[in-house]
């Protein structure tokens, strides 16, 4: 027996609402109103499309709620915000084989159990270490964020995206400018318009305290690749694809990391700093993918999220791990900050704080959007910066923790 089909002219007259509502509401909910089409190109509604649309119409008109509110209340598009069932996902990370990816997937595995974690990166050798750490838990593309038709491949049936793959040494960026250019911010490009295609639901992209007020090539790459990916919520358009950051400093246990630096110096009995005064934020990497994990959690697309931590001074560090050595200040900036900056004065018409982390919202935050997410609005001209945190670790703090 065939099923009943309507044209978009009795859709029309059942709903009491104009063909051209119709055609916008199977544009924006394109998951729930999918009307066959016929040789000449008409539209035929089931009576499926004509339930769903009545639903649409009861949200938006008797309800007045907007666009994006409605696509939650029914559960399409990005309507998992809240916590996560991370049992159901898979998930894509790129840079996988880093530090921070291997603490990503250990945190992942033991306390969240992800139906799968695929590892995207260029390093077969790293990848076999991580396969055998990990068992069967993990499966690993070999790829470059550079090749688009790749990467797009690798992300056939994922959920969610974590991008972590960047050159980030501020020494080589300087000395291969266009390598970087070519990574992150082309690379950047790439996992926007890859994720897009195949209807990726989240991602997140890690990001630096180094795209603010960017003073070497990488933080420029970092702020380039931030604009990207939060202007791919405008790309993806009615699809159901949404990109935020997450911008940290370097975690204090990374590789190459400060504790690592110091302790190779201190057999030297010479420790050389750029400025004796300089401060840094204080974040583990556990730390950092536990917040980039809550992070996916409550993002609705678009966000920055920054993550409140305490402060260190540099000689406060040092006198924690070397205090026999003698510290010198070579006063050469050498691409570095002496103190680090997370949130600009002038985003702080744009940021608000929801419980451990600051959250700074696009400019180009549609009007019909409403947050569901709370929190409160920060004062005009504040920045959080490592120089005037209002939380700091003193020697006794950071001996126990390294």
């Amino acid at each position: 027996m065939n099923k009943i089909e309507y044209r978009i002219q009795e859709v029309s007259k059942k709903l009491q609402v104009p063909r051209s509502t119709i055609r916008y509401w199977e544009t924006e909910f394109s998951e729930l109103v999918k009307p066959r089409r016929t040789d000449g190109g008409q539209r035929r509604y089931s009576e499926e499309d004509i339930d769903n649309l009545i639903q649409i119409k009861k949200i938006l008109h008797n309800k007045n709620r907007s666009i994006d509110q409605a696509k939650r209340l029914l559960k399409i598009g990005n309507a998992d915000i809240g916590k996560i069932d991370w049992e159901k996902q898979s998930i894509l990370l790129t840079g996988g084989t880093g530090s921070f990816g291997k603490h990503f997937c250990k945190v992942m595995l033991e306390k969240y159990h992800p139906k799968v974690i695929r590892i995207y990166s260029r390093d077969e050798i790293r990848q076999h270490e991580m396969r055998q750490k990990f068992s069967g838990s993990i499966r690993c593309f070999i790829g470059d964020i550079r090749d688009a038709n790749r990467l797009r491949r690798a992300m056939e049936g994922v959920d969610i995206v974590v991008h972590a793959a960047v050159l980030s040494h501020v020494d080589s960026c300087e000395y291969n400018p266009l390598e970087a250019v070519k990574t992150n911010i082309f690379g950047a490009s790439n996992v926007v318009d890859a994720a897009i295609d195949v209807g990726v639901k989240k991602v997140m992209a890690v990001s630096s305290e180094k795209s603010v007020y960017p003073v070497n090539l990488y933080g420029a790459t970092a702020l380039c690749a931030e604009k990207i990916f939060i202007q791919g919520n405008v790309y993806s358009g009615s699809r159901p694809t949404r990109f935020s950051c997450f911008r940290c400093g370097q975690a204090i246990d990374s590789k190459g990391n400060l504790i690592s630096f110091l302790k190779e110096q201190k057999n030297k009995r010479i420790i050389n700093v750029i400025n004796k005064e300089m401060t840094r934020f204080w974040i583990t990497m556990e730390q950092a993918v536990e917040s980039i994990i809550k992070s996916l959690e409550i993002m609705e697309g678009g966000e920055i999220f920054v993550p409140k931590v305490p402060s260190i001074r540099i000689k406060d560090f040092i006198n924690a791990i070397a205090p026999e050595c003698e510290v010198r200040s070579n006063d050469t900036v050498n691409g570095e900050k002496i103190h680090e900056v997370m949130i600009s004065e002038e985003d702080s018409h744009n940021t608000m704080q929801h419980n451990e982390t600051y959250i700074i919202l696009p400019d180009h935050w549609r009007k019909d959007r409403e947050m569901t997410l709370k929190g409160e609005r920060m004062p005009a001209r504040f920045a959080y910066t490592s120089k005037t945190n209002n939380e700091w670790l003193n020697i006794d703090d950071i001996k126990r923790l390294i």
